[in-house]
């Protein structure tokens, strides 16, 4: 007798199949398979399955699975299943994965379908998201034209409380990267057009680049991974622990009382965002360019007013809320498309900085057609 389990069969009577288990049935060492006993239940069909266990020693869960498989072979080919013979403790443990039904879906079957079937799934898919989407879109919308009357719900501590996340708690992060993303456009600058005895022009590239596209999109990347993940995770937890249920049961729109209130709050503060990152953004600049360029301050700051436009700063000002509204947006979808369990939360966090991140980035590209379009 080896270490793994062992099976026999033979026959006690013409109406009596015994099945003999031997040795270690543990699930380190595998089920045996039970094709025979199929097999032979169909070729003799019995009246009573018996079972000899004298000489099984180490057992575990492995043993209940194989007799479960077993006593189901016996029910669907109506056969009595005698479990006299079993050890006490298997017994009470097969009875009690008996008394238990399993629940329906449990158990994946893993079937690969064919391909023109998953095409057509995803396709329905994502047409039931782009609706679910456009749905949503539209009670924001309807949300904020009530708001605009003055006839949302909105409570306004919980909008200053919002707009103090959204604002003044994100100053720390979005001054660090602005004064970073600024110096290192102007160290790009430096080193290409020192070649050319252009330093001077290092000014006008990073004050351009900081108010017309960088000021805003990097702010707009900022608040989608820091704000619009947080209006994700509160709304998904809201989901999960159906506060969200509860507000419609009571007749309080949710998205007057839980979404409209972030919208507003970071459309408010992405501009001011924005134009804090521009600001330090060209100072992060100018201490590069003072620093490698030998430029005076006077100098670079009276180049990079001389290079700004009303219009580069009306275009940066006007993206940051676009972006704010793509972020809140995207944050606030995911949150109340959340699933029921406590990882869905997370998912969902996730899935809102992805969002939000390739909608700030195909928001962007098409600005940039647009304006080149009208020459702006």
């Amino acid at each position: 007798m080896g270490d793994s389990g062992d099976i026999s069969i033979s026959r006690a009577s013409d109406s009596t199949l015994v099945i003999r288990l031997a040795g270690r049935w543990q699930l380190a060492s595998g089920l045996p398979s039970s094709e025979a006993i199929s097999r032979e239940l169909a070729e003799s069909a019995p009246r009573t399955v018996a079972f000899d266990t004298r000489e099984l020693r180490d057992w575990d869960s492995a043993v209940v699975t194989f007799l479960a498989g077993v006593a189901e072979l016996c029910r669907a080919s109506g056969i009595a299943m005698d479990r006299r013979g079993l050890p006490a403790g298997v017994a009470r443990l097969l009875e009690l994965a008996e008394a238990v039904p399993e629940k329906p879906g449990v158990r994946r079957v893993s079937e690969r379908r064919p391909w023109l079937q998953r095409v057509g799934a995803f396709a329905l898919e994502l047409s039931a998201a782009n609706r679910q989407t456009l749905a949503f879109v539209g009670e924001v919308a309807l949300s904020a034209g009530r708001f605009a009357r003055g006839r949302a719900r909105v409570r306004t501590q919980d909008l200053v409380r919002l707009v103090q996340e959204c604002g003044v708690m994100a100053l720390p992060i979005v001054t660090l990267i602005s004064v970073l993303v600024g110096m290192i456009l102007a160290f790009v600058g430096a080193v290409q057009l020192e070649r050319f005895g252009a330093q001077i022009y290092v000014a006008d590239l990073v004050a351009v680049a900081m108010v017309r596209e960088m000021g805003c999109i990097m702010t707009g990347i900022i608040m989608a991974g820091r704000t619009g993940s947080g209006f994700a995770a509160a709304l998904g937890t809201m989901k999960v622990t159906q506060e969200i249920d509860a507000f419609a049961t009571l007749g309080i729109s949710p998205i007057d009382f839980l979404v409209l209130p972030r919208l507003v709050a970071l459309v408010l503060m992405m501009p001011l965002l924005t134009v804090y990152a521009d600001v330090l953004g060209i100072a992060g600049g100018g201490v590069v360019s003072v620093g490698m360029l030998d430029l005076t301050p006077l100098q670079y700051l009276r180049e990079g007013q001389a290079a700004l436009t009303l219009r580069s700063c009306s275009i940066g000002v006007g993206k940051s809320l676009v972006f704010g509204a793509l972020v809140a947006i995207a944050g606030c979808l995911r949150g109340m498309q959340c699933g029921k369990s406590s990882s869905a939360v997370g998912d969902a966090a996730t899935s809102a900085v992805v969002t939000s991140i390739v909608l700030i980035v195909v928001a962007d590209g098409l600005f940039a057609v647009v304006f080149n379009i009208l020459g702006i």
